[in-house]
């Protein structure tokens, strides 16, 4: 299995309008409701990045975890 080193735009693009077709038939079609539903989980994931970003930071100051040095 190959990976392309250029990305694809169309698939891209392809993709991002099936992901937005389900997101407005799981919202019964209502494109005012989807809006909505994507900012509501657009929030939690950003509560929980801030959460992890906290973890991440105490264990740090604990020297739990080592930085990559690459």
């Amino acid at each position: 299995m190959s990976h392309s080193a250029e990305p694809d735009p169309q698939a891209d693009a392809d993709a991002l309008e099936a992901a937005a077709d389900q997101a407005i038939t799981a919202c019964g079609g209502d494109a005012r409701e989807t809006v909505k539903a994507l900012l509501v989980a657009n929030e939690y994931l950003e509560s929980e990045i801030s959460e992890l970003m906290k973890a991440v930071s105490h264990a740090y100051a604990r020297g739990r975890l080592r930085p990559y040095n690459g």
